[in-house]
């Protein structure tokens, strides 16, 4: 329990984005004198997720990556396309790692106080008023990660793909992993004419995730991911004995929903709530460091926390592939395909960290050329 109840910041959720935003408030010094609040219902003391991502050196998360790779591959009906991802790097982090890393940075810091509550109500006039199920606490701006109410009420009137997955940790008894090779999708196994892919993570020769995803509107049942998951390792990793030592699921949302359109002078929505996973696909721990850099930034301009927060151009690209994805999802192996097969990786990975040449986005635009993107062009339009 804190004796304050007043904060300069007040930060909803203790997931990505609100530790991200507390450990970047809490290494600049203009802050020290600011109080922030972490609420959140829970201790974090699970490793309820992992965040996969690609970046160059140096790195300030090294000392938490579970294991990183320097190859890829992409594997279609047709085709394996190899990847050399120099000088990237795709890496992995268990949340667990992270929670534990972040409460370690931030908890010697007097100005931070982690507050075990559920907020209920958020009010906003010249400050904002936070209730919990315990207390009431007010503060100059509220950083809040929780979907806008309206969000599921009118996500119809949108475009919503949902990347939803199980993966298995499976360990086998002999070598059967190139554990410097991940396979970023493989799409030789289907879910009928959906979008469905199988993404393998070796960690060591005899230790993987395997994980069986869809790009589709709607989850199915779990038993379903388990039989595509089966099979998968029955028929083209031809693994026999092996044993689950870990399983994950997840559903991460694809939209053009306006999450931007509930950032206020005093609110500033965060993490998923905030729109800050990638429309097209799902990507958020590297974009996520870049926004909560941003708002770090706008706040010692004395500058609204939310300016400038959004790229147009790359939120209009999100929305035509979301766009053809959602009226003939058959095409998404066809689309990775000509992604990889017709721009170099690293373009690709420019693209999608939104730090692109407007060429490099001419020429990706070019290698998607077809009915249904010329379509889905004009009606985004």
């Amino acid at each position: 329990m804190t004796k304050h109840t007043h904060f300069d910041y007040i930060i909803i959720g203790n997931g990505l984005a609100g530790l991200q935003l507390a450990l970047k408030l809490a290494s600049d010094s203009f802050f020290c004198d600011k109080q922030i609040a972490l609420i959140d219902p829970s201790e974090k003391n699970n490793n309820d997720k992992t965040w996969s991502f690609w970046e160059t050196e140096p790195s300030k998360w090294n000392s938490i990556i579970q294991k990183s790779w320097g190859k890829a591959s992409i594997k279609t009906s047709n085709k394996t396309i190899d990847l050399n991802l120099h000088p990237y790097s795709y890496k992995t982090i268990r949340a667990i790692d992270f929670y534990n890393t972040s409460k370690a940075k931030l908890n010697p810091n007097k100005n931070i106080h982690f507050l075990l509550e559920s907020v209920e109500n958020v009010q906003e006039l010249n400050i904002v008023t936070v209730k919990t199920n315990q207390h009431t606490y007010t503060a100059n701006h509220v950083f809040d990660s929780r979907l806008p109410e309206v969000f599921q009420k009118t996500a119809s009137n949108y475009i919503n793909i949902v990347q939803h997955f199980k993966g298995w940790i499976i360990k086998t008894e002999s070598p059967v992993f190139d554990k410097n090779n991940f396979v970023m999708m493989d799409y030789r196994l289907k879910d009928g004419e959906q979008t469905t892919f199988t993404y393998i993570l070796p960690f060591s020769e005899t230790e993987a995730l395997v994980e069986f995803t869809y790009f589709t509107e709607h989850p199915v049942n779990e038993t379903v991911y388990d039989h595509y998951i089966k099979t998968y390792i029955d028929t083209f990793l031809k693994i026999d004995h092996y044993s689950i030592i870990e399983t994950e699921t997840g559903q991460i949302p694809m939209t053009n929903f306006p999450f931007e359109n509930f950032n206020t002078q005093h609110i500033t929505k965060i993490g998923t709530g905030g729109g800050w996973v990638k429309g097209s696909t799902g990507y958020s721990f590297k974009h996520t460091e870049k926004k909560v850099a941003i708002i770090v930034e706008n706040i010692k301009a004395n500058r609204n926390p939310s300016y400038k927060l959004f790229k147009r151009k790359y939120k209009f690209y999100d929305k035509v592939f979301l766009k053809v994805l959602k009226d003939e999802n058959h095409k998404g192996e066809w689309i990775f395909q000509q992604f990889y097969d017709k721009n170099s990786v690293q373009t690709m990975f420019r693209f999608l960290d939104e730090e692109s040449t407007f060429f490099e986005e001419l020429k990706i635009m070019w290698s998607l050329f077809s009915w249904s993107f010329i379509k889905a062009f004009f009606k985004t339009l």
